[in-house]
């Protein structure tokens, strides 16, 4: 019975007017909130800079984004690298993942017949699949880093194990067997 003297009609209408205050307050933020990210979004699809969210991470990631996008690899590279220290897992993951992306498209843009250029474009075919490899330990369901490592994988040469090859030195495998000998 006391609880029934508690809830009045007054008291109940007064829970409800706060209860509409604190909604339309909410939703006037997220409104606001909503259009600010709208904002940020066009801004960065144009390749501006951003003035709502300067130093945010996902400002700065972005901005990353962008440059690799647009071919400037080397400062793309440092800004990912710097956002590394202040991420969580999954935008580390994200980050590892734009890394490869970075090596592998250079190593497609740069492979060719010449065998200087093929050693390059090696390196960065395994500076790649060490990004994607990165990814796929923070995130394993990261499924676009399977495949891109997939790819780099069928695009590498296969490895030969060690003293296997064209050389005339054996290496490590038959290093104590003298050559010519039966």
């Amino acid at each position: 019975m006391r609880i029934l003297k508690f809830f009045t009609v007054k008291k109940i209408t007064y829970i409800a007017i706060f209860l509409a205050l604190i909604s339309l307050y909410l939703l006037a933020s997220s409104f606001f909130n909503i259009k600010k990210i709208n904002e940020f979004n066009k801004t960065v699809s144009k390749g501006e800079s951003t003035e709502v969210f300067a130093q945010s991470f996902e400002s700065r990631f972005s901005t990353a984004y962008w440059l690799a996008k647009n071919e400037m690899f080397k400062e793309s590279r440092i800004l990912f690298n710097n956002l590394l220290s202040e991420s969580n897992d999954l935008q580390k993951s994200a980050i590892h993942f734009n890394l490869g992306n970075i090596f592998f498209k250079r190593a497609l843009i740069i492979n060719g017949p010449n065998p200087n250029v093929r050693d390059e474009a090696n390196y960065f075919f395994l500076q790649a699949k060490k990004s994607y490899i990165a990814s796929l330990k923070l995130d394993h369901n990261h499924w676009d880093a399977k495949h891109n490592l997939d790819r780099v994988l069928r695009m590498l040469p296969e490895e030969d194990a060690p003293g296997v090859g064209d050389s005339d030195s054996p290496g490590l495998i038959m290093g104590n067997i003298p050559i010519g000998l039966p």
